[in-house]
């Protein structure tokens, strides 16, 4: 067993550790991260975004998705196997992984695998695979980005073919005829349109009434009404009571009597912390009733010199938000010069089509009473839009009907990812929506969406 000191340790080598420890190395300080899986890069590169998003461009490229609208049933449809997806996948991580382990040979940061264990607010040991003692450690401060993974209910018969979660999923040897979705949040309707989109026949099935509930309603309904088109059926209003491994099929059961046949299903019906080795209750820590790590608002723990950031603390749980919390977290604990976690910040969602929002919905505004009008460009509006496929989409702009500050800015359809930071600047600078109004955008550019969008806002208000 090696004995090692530390300004600070940094458990799991996610978005969150990343950026922390890469931080507290430019200020100076000794670092130590322990990365428990055997990469690095935590869930978020091996299992979650990184590879669900190299998917998806692999299937878009490989299917020529965006050519369908030019040549309809006319064009021959390739044959895609999984060898082709994975080839790809499995070169963007080994490049990811690559520049991980570089970054942190750079910052001097020492990078170890092993399992952590608390023993002490101030100690913990590294178990090996075997398990070894490896390593006991000692820090001044401490952050736990330990992420977290499917959950996984012990009545749910998971196997590594035919009943997954998102991390099994990607391990499948072939590619579905049928498959059923269970969940219609962020990864589930991801995963649901990517194999849509492969031309599998997939079912979503969730209880609320629809995809991705907490969006703006109107960019939902669109979402559900462009992957219809692309064969995906959605069932709303549905709870899964049993789910049952039959010879060639898998029999999903739901409360209300029905029953549905499929070849896989992925069940994407949450997740939970990763924290169960982590010993938490030796460092005076324990779980909150929806089972996250409590923080404040400098995202300390109960414990002063523990930090908690990223999907261990749950929402928002996203790479770019855990990004910024690791981030803060290694400023804050060494007296650095710090600010506040944004208010607003851009949610991304890539589903084909892809969807992006930065502040309010509709819905939020009418309940907090706010005054405020709309502006909308659809996509079949916007030429560039036409030159490279003509997809569906569309742009809303919420805005205060008086004083036109910019409240809410929702995209859907290709580029949305990209174009939402666009929105976000000008909301940071509390923009009006006059602000696009007054300016030249690039033509033909989809960005020229806002500037259409703010005109047909701003010209209702004088009717």
């Amino acid at each position: 067993m090696q004995e090692l000191t530390a300004d600070f340790v940094v458990i799991g080598s996610g978005p969150a550790g990343q950026k922390a420890a890469v931080q507290a190395a430019k200020l100076g300080k000794k670092v130590i991260i322990i990365e428990k899986g055997s990469h690095p890069g935590g869930s978020s590169l091996n299992f979650g975004t990184i590879p669900s998003k190299s998917l998806r461009e692999a299937i878009l490229d490989l299917t020529d998705f965006y050519h369908r609208s030019f040549y309809g049933q006319e064009m021959k449809k390739r044959e895609i196997s999984i060898n082709d997806l994975n080839y790809r996948l499995h070169k963007v991580l080994e490049e990811q992984r690559g520049m991980l382990l570089n970054q942190f040979s750079k910052n001097q940061i020492e990078f170890l695998f092993g399992t952590a264990h608390f023993q002490a607010p101030h100690e913990l040991l590294v178990v090996g695979e075997k398990g070894e003692i490896k390593y006991q450690i000692r820090g001044e401060f401490f952050l736990i980005a330990t992420g977290s993974s499917p959950r996984n209910p012990s009545h749910v018969p998971f196997d590594h073919k035919r009943v997954l979660d998102s991390t099994r999923l990607l391990s499948i040897d072939r590619l579905p005829k049928t498959l059923l979705v269970l969940g219609g949040g962020i990864i589930g309707s991801e995963y649901a349109s990517f194999f849509s989109a492969l031309g599998s026949e997939v079912t979503l099935v969730d209880k609320g009434a629809s995809m991705l509930p907490f969006l703006d309603q109107e960019i939902s309904l669109h979402l559900q009404t462009a992957l219809s088109k692309i064969g995906l059926k959605f069932l709303s209003g549905k709870v899964v009571t049993e789910i049952l491994l039959d010879h060639q099929e898998v029999i999903t059961r739901f409360a209300d009597g029905t029953e549905l046949y499929s070849e896989m299903v992925l069940y994407a019906l949450g997740r939970v912390a990763n924290v169960e080795d982590l010993c938490i209750e030796k460092a005076g820590l324990s779980l909150s009733s929806a089972g996250f790590i409590p923080v404040n608002s400098l995202f300390q723990t109960v414990v002063p010199h523990i930090y908690a950031a990223g999907d261990v603390i749950g929402t928002p749980a996203l790479a770019s938000t855990s990004m910024e919390q690791g981030r803060l977290v290694a400023r804050d604990a060494f007296g650095a010069k710090t600010h506040p976690f944004p208010d607003f910040y851009p949610v991304g969602i890539y589903t084909i089509p892809e969807i992006s929002s930065c502040g309010y919905t509709e819905q939020q505004l009418n309940d907090l009473g706010f005054h405020f009008s709309i502006g909308r460009a659809y996509y079949y509006e916007i030429a560039r839009n036409q030159i490279v496929g003509n997809d569906p989409g569309m742009f809303k702009i919420l805005f205060h009907t008086e004083t036109l500050q910019i409240l809410g800015i929702h995209i859907i359809g290709r580029a949305a990812t990209e174009l939402i930071h666009i929105g976000q600047v000008a909301m940071s600078f509390n923009a009006r929506i006059d602000y696009f109004i007054n300016q030249i955008f690039n033509y033909p550019t989809y960005a020229e969406g806002y500037r259409i969008a703010a005109l047909n806002g701003f010209n209702k208000l004088k009717k």
